[in-house]
């Protein structure tokens, strides 16, 4: 039900859910990214049989051809096979794999790119450059996989964990690319360092803007009931039911509310085996993954937007403009329609600094076509030499913050607008 919601781009702003003894009830209260209520009558019918039809079909071609927008699910394509990179993460890496698929002819159809804590998980969606559609010739998925893990073993040490793998598509399996990277990251234990605020009493917490985490036992009821307060993004209720799901918890009641920039959620769970969470090592455990699952999206840095014509190494080309000019990816998303290529790029410097005008202009000059520089992402405070931690990149999204309304903006129309441009990805002939 979530998922359905989220990929339509819809805002969540209120939630209520319960199932118990055989039965279920889920209310959500939804605008699109404006905060309008939605009155597309085609609009409300294609959710509908998203979450009626049997899950063994599809919602009818009818619906979708009358549905006044284009939906196009985070899924990995049929058409194209799938990379997966995870590892510690290190200025210039996406440059490297970047021109090693161009010098194979690997052509990149789509990629997301997530860093969080000093971690980093990339899907990179790519078809065959030298016959077209996905690469499913065994010896050759096996040579590009080992060149790429070459490149990745390059840039870690000894006993740092990293993983490469290459998947050809498989007929009616799907793979939910941002379900997909939350669970890249937790198996990349990228939850380890993350803690949220100690600060007690209640005020405290309802003036905190930090991530607040705390989790009782319900004895009578035989419940663990998990509270979590963060500041308010979208996507906010996907991510954090994704941690609960990827640790085997079962969500039996929970009550979600947004008010203004700050949201509360609260959960009533037990493990798949009927248990509670009666140890501290669990209960620290899943308060800090549920930290990271709510850090991960988070955006840190400046953004670039793009949208540029789609040439023969463009990819390779763009990620090479970062690394030469002292530039650092915290995120990125970039994709296809027809000739053009679409894409969002948060930058830093190499040790997280915020990222030098200069070297913003210089990436312009070198990329061409349309690249506008959006300020710095909301909730994010760039390191001070006081603060400085020399080689890593990952930071913390929990810290103080700015009061400023995450629900919208026009960045998040413009994530929408290339989730819908990219429904139909080509080719970024790298």
């Amino acid at each position: 039900m979530v998922q359905v919601l989220t990929d339509l781009d819809l805002v969540i702003s209120k939630s209520y859910i319960s199932s118990d003894g055989g039965w279920f009830m889920e209310v959500f209260h939804v605008t699109d990214q404006l905060g309008s209520k939605l009155t597309d009558d085609s609009l409300i019918l294609y959710i509908q049989q998203a979450l009626c039809v049997n899950r063994r079909r599809r919602v009818s071609k009818e619906s979708q051809a009358s549905l006044h927008r284009e939906v196009r699910a985070p899924y990995a394509s049929t058409d194209h096979t799938a990379m997966e990179i995870t590892g510690t993460d290190r200025p210039g890496l996406l440059s490297e794999i970047s021109a090693v698929l161009s010098k194979l002819e690997c052509d990149v159809s789509a990629s997301v790119v997530w860093t969080h804590n000093n971690r980093a998980a990339s899907i990179i969606y790519m078809e065959d450059g030298l016959q077209g559609g996905p690469i499913t010739d065994p010896k050759r998925l096996a040579h590009v996989q080992e060149q790429l893990e070459n490149v990745v073993e390059a840039h870690h040490g000894v006993g740092e964990r990293r993983s490469v793998r290459l998947t050809a598509p498989a007929p009616g399996q799907k793979t939910h690319t941002g379900r997909r990277l939350h669970q890249l990251m937790y198996a990349n234990m990228d939850y380890e360092p993350c803690q949220g605020c100690n600060g007690g009493g209640v005020a405290h917490r309802n003036n905190c803007t930090k991530i607040h985490v705390s989790i009782e036992s319900c004895k009578e009821k035989g419940y663990s009931v998990v509270n979590v307060r963060s500041r308010d993004r979208p996507k906010l209720l996907f991510d954090t039911l994704c941690a609960l799901t990827d640790m085997q918890y079962v969500v039996f009641h929970a009550a979600v509310s947004a008010k203004g920039t700050m949201a509360d959620q609260e959960y009533f769970i037990r493990q798949q085996d009927g248990c509670t969470l009666d140890s501290e090592r669990e209960r620290h455990k899943l308060t800090q993954c549920l930290i990271a699952a709510i850090e991960r999206r988070a955006s840190h840095g400046v953004r670039l937007d793009i949208c540029t014509n789609n040439r023969v190494g463009l990819l390779s080309n763009v990620t090479r403009a970062f690394r030469e000019n002292g530039l650092s990816i915290s995120r990125a998303e970039i994709g296809t329609n027809g000739d053009r290529a679409v894409g969002s790029f948060y930058v830093t410097d190499a040790s997280g600094y915020e990222a030098n005008p200069r070297a913003i202009e210089e990436v312009k000059k070198e990329m061409g076509g349309s690249v506008v520089v959006v300020n710095k992402s909301p909730g994010w405070t760039p390191k001070t030499s006081k603060t400085r931690s020399v080689g890593s990149i990952g930071r913390n999204s929990s810290g103080s913050i700015d009061e400023e309304k995450p629900r919208f903006s026009p960045g998040s129309l413009f994530w929408s607008q290339l989730k819908r441009l990219s429904s139909n990805f080509s080719s970024i002939r790298s």
